[in-house]
């Protein structure tokens, strides 16, 4: 299939380090840019977008212009334009503290539909962790510690992530309708 700005590119987004995994199912522009592609990855998981961020992808690195950055210009490369096939994976992380290392394949790559709204988020599982919670290891223990009342820290971290919070609840329809309110927005 030809790499036009027609195309779309199905990804597949995962939280590697945590299990069961945290995922995502995304359908992206080849047009778009990794500054983009961070964006919607922002949108889907939940997250505030307030931390450095970079894509690794073969040797090269991909990252917000900024004067102290050391990789390429993530406005700048276009998913159409990095040579992927489907079947190859590439890595992107969040917030080099708690080092949110998400595990990216395009699965495939498909025709733009008429009518369709892009990006779309197609299918995902679980609760993205919240934001500064200290990486997989602090996640775990967040987890630890709310499926414990008794635990003396119990009343603090349900305080902190929300008493909404559910690690197995993933909300597809309050997902597509984030994506569609950031990016209708930035269309205009």
């Amino acid at each position: 299939m030809p790499k036009s700005a027609g195309s779309i590119y199905q990804l597949r987004v995962t939280l590697p380090e945590i299990a069961p995994p945290v995922w995502r199912q995304i359908l992206v522009r080849g047009a778009s840019t990794l500054a983009t592609l961070h964006e919607i990855i922002q949108e889907t998981m939940g997250w505030q977008n307030y931390h450095l961020w970079k894509f690794a992808i073969g040797e090269e690195r991909y990252e917000a212009p900024d004067p102290e950055a050391t990789g390429r210009d993530a406005t700048r490369a276009k998913l159409k334009d990095l040579g992927l096939e489907i079947g190859d994976a590439f890595e992107y992380t969040y917030d080099f503290g708690d080092n949110w290392r998400h595990e990216i394949l395009l699965e495939d790559r498909l025709q733009a539909e008429a009518g369709r709204f892009y990006p779309e988020c197609v299918a995902g599982a679980r609760a993205s962790p919240p934001e500064d919670c200290g990486g997989s290891g602090g996640y775990e223990d967040l987890l630890r510690v709310l499926r414990n009342p008794e635990d003396p820290a119990f009343a603090d971290m349900l305080a902190w992530a929300g008493t909404d919070f559910d690690p197995a609840t993933f909300d597809l329809r309050a997902t597509n309708r984030i994506l569609m309110l950031a990016f209708d927005r930035a269309r205009r």
